[in-house]
């Protein structure tokens, strides 16, 4: 029986994949905000099944999960970083942080680096960041990472993806011994949910797209194929099932140490 950890796995394209595994006779646990919805998921799932309901906003929310996975589950042969939630509206967290931030990037940071004990147990681990790769830097607002001037949700969310791409670069450069597959997953535009807070041209888009995108079905399969039999590279991307490359100015190792730096400068003080 395999151990595999899923954020934002109570609905689309990480319930999918919990569902699968579950199948299979795995142990799937899924981390979500909504009680009901990870209620539902143990209740289908036989025995496998467990849902940890965190707020993934908050640093210490995710700390909290955290610890407690690494008490239950010293090996985990698969983590899978699904949740997002897009805001049309800029927010900041209690503690004082840009929510699409603290979501989207800061949230995977911890538990990439955080979970990479438990993972380098398994015999084939891999770690799957569903993030959407391969823009370009362009993407990352540098001097104002947290978007306090001139706020988008697109370019919140944007920005959130490219740094998750940056992330994969760090971690596979901070670990070159380690087993840990890490795979950069953008599996197209989906009929999800496609969770936020939306402005109301936003929110139609979003109708629109609910209904012309891919089943989650065929979204959601190329990741299981991905978590079976990761490449052999310490880090890899796929756009819609299609392998780009993770050289050049798009993961450049430099800019991925900057924002690593950023990223421990801040949890330092938090």
């Amino acid at each position: 029986m395999k151990t595999i950890v899923i954020t934002g796995g109570t609905d689309g394209i990480g319930r999918y994949l919990a569902d699968s595994y579950v199948k299979r006779g795995d142990r799937v646990v899924v981390i979500g905000r909504s009680a009901e919805k990870g209620n539902a998921f143990v209740e289908s799932a036989g025995g496998n099944g467990v849902f940890v309901q965190a707020d993934l906003d908050l640093l210490a929310s995710n700390r909290a999960v955290i610890a407690g996975l690494l008490a239950d589950y010293p090996v985990i042969d698969a983590l899978v970083l699904c949740a997002r939630f897009y805001r049309s509206y800029r927010a900041q967290t209690p503690e004082g942080i840009e929510s699409t931030l603290a979501h989207f990037y800061l949230s995977r940071y911890l538990f990439t680096h955080d979970l990479r004990a438990a993972l380098e147990r398994a015999e084939r681990p891999v770690l799957v960041n569903v993030a959407g790769p391969g823009a370009g830097l362009s993407a990352v607002n540098w001097d104002d990472l947290e978007f306090t001037y001139h706020y988008s949700g697109g370019g919140a969310l944007g920005q959130g993806g490219k740094l998750n791409d940056l992330l994969g670069v760090s971690f596979a450069e901070r670990y070159p011994q380690g087993r840990t597959r890490y795979v950069l997953v953008h599996p197209g535009i989906t009929a999800t949910s496609q969770a936020g807070d939306y402005d109301p041209s936003t929110l139609l888009m979003v109708k629109n797209l609910r209904r012309h995108g891919k089943p989650i079905a065929a979204a959601a399969e190329p990741i299981i194929d991905l978590i079976d039999a990761p490449p052999a590279e310490p880090l890899s991307a796929f756009v819609e099932g299609r392998r780009i490359p993770v050289e050049g100015k798009p993961f450049d190792p430099a800019a991925a140490r900057r924002l690593d730096q950023f990223t421990r400068n801040l949890l330092a003080g938090l």
